[in-house]
């Protein structure tokens, strides 16, 4: 279904993202190919389905305040659409409250007509008494306070507390509820981060240099990178500051061989070929046949010509006496996703810790399977986008306990200029409220000769 009007359309995404388990990504991407939603509404329409994602714990708090009926019991599109409306009116300075309850209410004769009295009268109590709202109470339990307030499973914000303490959890807990930052990697095969940024600035385009990676280059405002000139140039590509400094650890060489073990989106892929000077071999593997083919389309526009593309699923594959070996592997694992949140709003709600278990485990058989691959006196390093340390550093230390061909690196000791990003232990630890980046890990392994 197209439409011109970007709350129906921010609606229909949210209820397909509940149906179908998609993606908010994917289905505005959808939505925004139709070419229906034109302008400004393309950018409220985006704005509407990641701010509900993101606040729908909170939001779900005040309609349980001034509702009748409780969030549990409401029919779901019922429920999206007071989301919807509560969203835009509690959370959004630039859209009149009476825009925000009408715009709902002529939705709810949609969706569902018999709700609309129901909708309009919730809606314009909690605007009167927003005054009134009453949150979790900070003292007496902290934790539901942080999940509620800014909007996050509890379980996830018990293991920031566990992790953190209960003041910089709730530093990191106010940066997830917030926007990502967008960020762009210049391409230097073909234009310096300088020339760059003087050409974006001819193109209009409010930008400064990012805080670490000597790449980086932070669009201060919104907008549609593919849509630059520069982009379609190929003088640079979209990458978080967080995954463009992991390969700056991985430090490659040109003339390398190199394998990318599970590669899509192919970020890193395109970036350590292009450290490579574009001057060697490059494998990058990955189970989805579809991705490889984005990482070539990617490669081809940046003019990198090293990276050859492979389906494979490295949970299953084998080292077998004869195979290649390579000088440096990036394990760049599948998992929970929970340090990109800001990104990927919807997923937090879908994930537990049994997933993160599970991923932990897969991720454990990942590293092992590709250590094999590595030469002796190789590199490898290990990689999520994930705050969790189950996923992080508790495989690497199960992974050193049970090979004593590999040692630890500590990156304070060969990048002591970014001493900052990493932990007492010597990994790449980054944390939005921090850095204002992702939330990433790296563990650099090296192997024995």
């Amino acid at each position: 279904m197209s439409t011109t009007n970007p709350r129906q359309a921010a609606a229909e995404i949210l209820i397909r993202i509940k149906r179908e388990k998609s993606y908010a990504d994917i289905l505005i991407d959808l939505e925004l190919s139709k070419g229906a939603l034109l302008g400004p509404d393309r950018g409220l329409m985006a704005e509407l389905v990641y701010g509900v994602s993101r606040r729908q714990e909170s939001l779900d708090h005040i309609i349980n305040q001034f509702s009748s009926q409780k969030t549990d019991k409401l029919e779901y599109a019922v429920l999206t659409l007071l989301r919807l409306g509560l969203y835009q009116s509690h959370f959004l300075d630039r859209i009149p409250v009476s825009a925000a309850v009408n715009e709902t209410v002529n939705l709810a004769k949609i969706y569902s007509p018999r709700a609309t009295g129901f909708i309009n009268a919730v809606l314009r109590r909690a605007d009167r008494e927003r005054d009134a709202i009453v949150w979790p109470d900070r003292k007496n339990d902290p934790v539901k306070f942080l999940a509620v307030y800014y909007s996050h499973p509890r379980w996830l914000v018990e293991e920031w507390v566990r992790q953190l303490g209960l003041a910089e959890a709730e530093l990191l807990a106010k940066a997830m509820a917030g926007h990502a930052p967008l960020t762009l990697r210049t391409n230097t095969l073909r234009i310096t981060r300088e020339a760059l940024l003087e050409r974006l600035a001819e193109e209009g385009i409010a930008v400064d240099k990012s805080r670490y990676s000597p790449d980086g280059i932070n669009l201060l405002a919104p907008v549609n990178p593919s849509a630059l000139r520069s982009f379609k140039e190929g003088l640079c590509t979209v990458q978080d500051e967080s995954s463009q400094l992991a390969a700056l650890f991985m430090a490659p060489v040109p003339g390398e061989t190199i394998l990318d073990a599970c590669a899509a989106p192919g970020g890193k892929s395109t970036h350590i070929a292009q450290m490579m000077g574009n001057s060697g071999s490059l494998l990058a593997c990955d189970i989805h046949t579809g991705k490889l083919r984005r990482i070539m389309e990617t490669a081809e526009r940046l003019g990198i010509s090293i990276i050859q593309a492979l389906p494979s699923d490295a949970a299953k594959i084998r080292h077998r006496q004869g195979d290649p070996e390579f000088d440096r592997i990036l394990v760049d694992v599948p998992c929970s996703g929970l340090g990109v949140i800001r990104r990927n709003p919807e997923a937090k709600w879908e994930k537990t810790a049994a997933d993160v278990a599970r991923l932990a485990a897969l991720q454990k058989t990942i590293l092992g399977n590709m250590a094999d691959r590595l030469r002796a006196g190789g590199v490898l390093l290990y990689s999520t986008c994930s705050t969790m340390g189950a996923e992080n550093e508790e495989v690497i230390d199960d992974f050193i306990t049970s090979r004593d061909d590999f040692v630890v690196e500590d990156l304070r000791q060969i990048f002591p200029e970014y001493a900052a990003l990493f932990s007492g232990r010597g990994f790449f630890r980054s944390w939005p409220h921090q850095h204002g980046m992702d939330g990433f890990f790296a563990a650099r392994l090296r192997k024995n000769l």
